[in-house]
């Protein structure tokens, strides 16, 4: 009896969950029609694209938890593409909004360069050609309100300032403005127009025949801006050129074939793209460059991408003149912008750019890759400090139009490298850099003396008779330990000639803006003073 009794005791357990599974299975199919016909959903005649709306559709209708199924799709949408390559994506209504914008050459607001300084928005200059200029808003204004909403001392952010300040061409919006002499805010009515974005950052000559062109980005209105930079320092007397793309990330394929047509003799391969269903299509070099016969050299790094890499990659390899710095970051890819009907669009890779000797710009990607952690490999490898350490495929050789090898593997390669600068950097150097304690201060003093530094009446005679003494880096020091940053007396003297230059050129983009900072700038800018020496080589 006792062998029976727990022989039974064991079968318990088992009758149990075949007892709860009987339900269960029972429940499914006879709890109620709802449960049959979500199965019913799926028509078995779907195509793969069919299915993931029927997936989606089933999610909507009876997931346990209400979802949104808009954003559910956006990020299905999403993953989809990534899953391709780094650079096809998708792009919801307000992203494209925000990467379109900058590319677009101008958006609609009331035209302010600003920083946020301790809470307040503070206007940096006002655009040139916008409507806060027309209306006689300073530099130095501080923005305390809009349309009676609170800006100052509410934690105000970048999206705040974008939220309330930006608007359709032809609105208005009473601004609040604090300004320094005035003991009262006043308020102006500045109806919002077309406010210019450059891709020209600045256009200098550095001494009677160097000149100098910064472009950040390649956007629609880049053309005219470059063709108008260039013409501008042809009048000055230009006889040679340093083209900056270093952090340029690209932006419109022909904004960078038309900019590198103004260098390159009529015929010139300047680019090719070619794909599984786009036949190759080459883009070749008229008579129109205005800057054919002029010595060149191209100042490149670890961030120009894409429309920059076509540019340096046409120059280098037609010989047409001398790159200088570190490898570029080797995005390749082309994408093709289609616009989808709730406004949003999809990217979606459909060719690779080749440099005219056949070099694929693109750096590997895929399965054991950490492609969005190649900067910190670049680092680790030493790549930024030894030409030995850039990772080049030497399987992939090519050659320029006088013969000379060059390798693929992804990016462009310049001519001349030259390291990071590390001789007189230094740990304190980067916590006031990077704390942003050395621009902070700057502003401070710029905004403190703006009257006497507007009075030397220009940037020349301000990079002239303006010098950064002890009294003024003790000043900085003070401040910067009152910020929780300890003076570390050995790195201070290290760095001290570059914290000075800093400082310095702060100061004049707080006044003078970019025409300001770039001069003094690339008074200690290491790839700037090579480039001068190796134009025309």
């Amino acid at each position: 009896m006792q062998e029976r009794r727990s022989t039974f005791s064991l079968l318990i357990p088992l009758m149990l969950a075949l007892a709860l599974g009987t339900g269960l299975v029972i429940g499914y199919f006879s709890g109620g029609q709802r449960n049959f016909s979500a199965v019913a959903l799926f028509d078995h005649r779907a195509t793969p694209s069919e299915k993931i709306g029927q997936v989606i559709d089933l999610i909507e209708r009876d997931y346990v938890d209400s979802v949104q199924k808009d954003r559910l799709t956006d990020e299905v949408i999403q993953d989809l593409l990534q899953r391709l390559d780094p650079h096809s994506y998708y792009l919801s209504t307000e992203d494209l909004r925000a990467a379109v914008e900058p590319l677009e050459g101008s958006f609609e607001g009331i035209g302010v360069e600003f920083t946020i300084q301790r809470d307040t928005i503070v206007v940096i200059a006002p655009v040139e050609g916008g409507p806060s200029a027309a209306l006689g808003v300073l530099a130095g204004d501080r923005i305390i309100s809009a349309n009676g909403k609170n800006l100052a001392g509410v934690g105000v952010t970048n999206e705040d300032v974008m939220a309330n300040l930006r608007g359709e061409s032809g609105s208005s919006v009473k601004i609040g403005l604090l300004r320094n002499g005035k003991r009262n805010p006043f308020e102006v009515v500045v109806k919002r127009g077309k406010v210019p974005i450059n891709s020209v950052a600045v256009a200098l000559m550095t001494d009677k025949e160097t000149g100098y062109i910064k472009v950040v980005r390649f956007a629609k209105t880049t053309t005219e801006e470059f063709a108008a930079a260039a013409e501008k320092l042809l009048g000055q007397g230009m006889k040679r050129l340093v083209l900056d793309l270093r952090g340029n990330g690209g932006g419109y394929l022909d904004a960078a074939i038309h900019m590198a047509d103004e260098f390159l003799p009529k015929d010139a391969t300047i680019v090719y793209t070619e794909g599984r269903n786009h036949p190759r299509q080459t883009d070749r070099a008229t008579s129109m460059g205005v800057l054919e016969k002029i010595p060149l050299a191209v100042l490149i790094d670890e961030g120009s991408a894409s429309a920059s890499e076509i540019v340096a990659g046409a120059i280098q390899d037609n010989d047409r003149g001398t790159i200088v710095g570190r490898r570029t970051f080797g995005k390749g890819l082309v994408q093709e912008h289609r616009d989808l009907p709730d406004s949003s669009a999809v990217r979606l890779t459909t060719a690779r750019y080749y440099t005219p000797s056949g070099r694929s710009i693109q750096k590997p990607y895929g399965e054991g890759i950490a492609y969005e952690d190649d900067y910190a490999g670049r680092i680790e490898h030493g790549e930024l400090l030894s030409a030995d350490s850039i990772k080049v495929d030497s399987a992939q050789t090519f050659t320029t139009k006088s013969g000379r090898t060059v390798f693929g593997g992804g990016g462009i390669v310049p001519d001349v490298f030259v390291p990071a600068d590390t001789t007189e950097g230094s740990g304190y150097l980067s916590e006031l850099v990077f704390t942003g304690t050395l621009n902070q201060f700057a502003f401070d003093y710029s905004d403190r003396k703006r009257q006497v530094l507007e009075a030397m009446g220009s940037p020349t005679a301000f990079r002239t008779a303006f010098t950064i003494n002890e009294a003024l880096l003790g000043e900085l020091v003070a401040y910067a330990t009152n910020q929780g940053i300890a003076l570390r007396p050995n790195d201070y003297q290290r760095s001290k000639r570059v914290i000075a230059q800093r400082l310095k050129s702060a100061i004049a983009r707080n006044i003078w803006g970019n025409e300001g900072y770039y001069p003094i700038a690339l008074e200690a800018d290491s790839l700037f003073a090579i480039a001068v020496e190796r134009i025309g080589q």
